[in-house]
């Protein structure tokens, strides 16, 4: 009699039982929408658990209160005030309470201030925080293309968080460049940005970093010599692809028809706005974010020395519409939804601890408070 065979059968059935009950697979509920024509397998699919979870993380806070438009101007009033100063004082407090409880609520107004000279640019962070106020109003005024009418706040990205979550910066893999031995190239790696896939690691830093082409479907069964693109810069598309997917919780098929991926005129009109906003995270982290790389200090950068820059999932939050669509902006409409002063200060100058004033040349004139309340009443942004 072969023994064996019973205690073979009982660790089999062993290892099946483990396989099935201790992965914590995830099984249904889901919920299934058709997104295109029957047929043609456009559906997204979604999971209940996870829904539940997302709607949680998006919850949008309540505006503290509505504030006065009448008054005194904040430039007029408070020092050293750069880009909000035609604000009233009333909507520059209001604006100010805010976005200390959507960036810092732990830390308070000390995260960005010298709290015994509110109009000193001292702390590198208020440098960063002004800048980001510009960028978040050059988002909704040149970029209304992809955020439309929901526009952003601080809010979108950071959460509470003075860093958002979903931030990235270089990463070329283990090894040495230039070094065969151990080199990957950024590939055969597992990329958390790239869908936890072993696709290249560095997608992000080609497309939403630099502008090398995207597009790379053939339109023949074999090579006719017009299309050039390589092997790797069609999985670094893909990592992209990948990204983009799950940053919004979607697949492939919200952007593209899955008969004919390379054509525009089949494809759902979400991939016009994702095209705008592939190309408005890229003109943030090149007009904005890389700019700040003297101002940031070592710990706020990555591992290989460059600046934290966002992609997608930064505002998206695994969410095709960030917070839902639910719009912020509405009520700050005033602080962010024109552009004030555009000035960009010359940030390899700045001297964190020592920089009173870090203004820019055509930055607005920077009026002086005056009566008691100057030195306790200065700026915040």
């Amino acid at each position: 009699m072969k023994l064996w065979i019973p205690f073979a059968t009982a660790a089999g059935v062993f290892v099946g039982a483990a396989i099935l009950f201790g992965a914590d697979w995830d099984l249904p509920p889901v919920d299934t929408e058709q997104l295109g024509y029957a047929g043609s397998g456009m559906y997204l699919t979604k999971d209940r658990e996870k829904q539940a979870d997302l709607q949680q993380a998006n919850v949008v806070p309540e505006p503290l209160y509505e504030a006065d438009p009448e008054g005194d101007r904040a430039g007029e009033f408070y020092e050293n005030v750069q880009v909000l100063g035609d604000l009233s004082t009333d909507q520059f407090n209001l604006f100010m309470a805010s976005i200390t409880e959507w960036v810092s609520p732990e830390q308070g107004c000390a995260y960005c201030h010298n709290e015994e000279n509110l109009a000193s640019d001292e702390v590198y962070t208020k440098i960063v925080a002004r800048r980001m106020i510009q960028m978040t109003q050059a988002i909704n005024v040149d970029w209304d293309a992809h955020v439309g009418q929901v526009g952003a706040t601080c809010y979108t990205c950071h959460r509470g968080q003075p860093v958002p979550e979903n931030v990235w910066s270089r990463n070329s893999g283990p090894g040495k460049q230039d070094r065969g031995l151990g080199w990957s190239g950024g590939q055969n790696v597992v990329g958390e940005l790239v869908g936890n896939t072993s696709l290249p690691t560095n997608a992000l830093e080609s497309y939403l970093l630099g502008d090398k082409p995207i597009r790379v479907h053939s339109l023949t069964a074999l090579p006719n010599g017009e299309n050039m693109a390589t092997t790797k810069q069609t999985e670094e598309t893909w990592g992209l692809m990948m990204h983009m997917s799950e940053s919004l919780g979607v697949n492939c098929v919200t952007c593209h028809n899955s008969r004919a991926f390379n054509d525009w005129d089949e494809s759902p009109p979400q991939r016009v706005t994702a095209w705008h906003g592939i190309r408005m995270a890229r003109d943030i982290n090149q007009s904005y974010i890389e700019g700040l790389a003297p101002v940031f200090p070592d710990n706020r950068k990555g591992p290989e020395g460059d600046v934290l820059k966002v992609s997608c999932a930064t505002c998206h939050n695994g969410v095709q519409k960030p917070l839902y669509g639910v719009s912020m902006l509405r009520d700050f409409v005033d602080s962010l939804g024109t552009k004030t002063d555009t000035g960009v200060p010359d940030y390899s100058t700045y001297t964190p601890g020592e920089t009173q004033v870090m203004g820019s040349p055509d930055s607005a004139a920077l009026v002086p408070a005056t009566g008691p309340e100057a030195t306790t009443l200065a700026s915040v942004d």
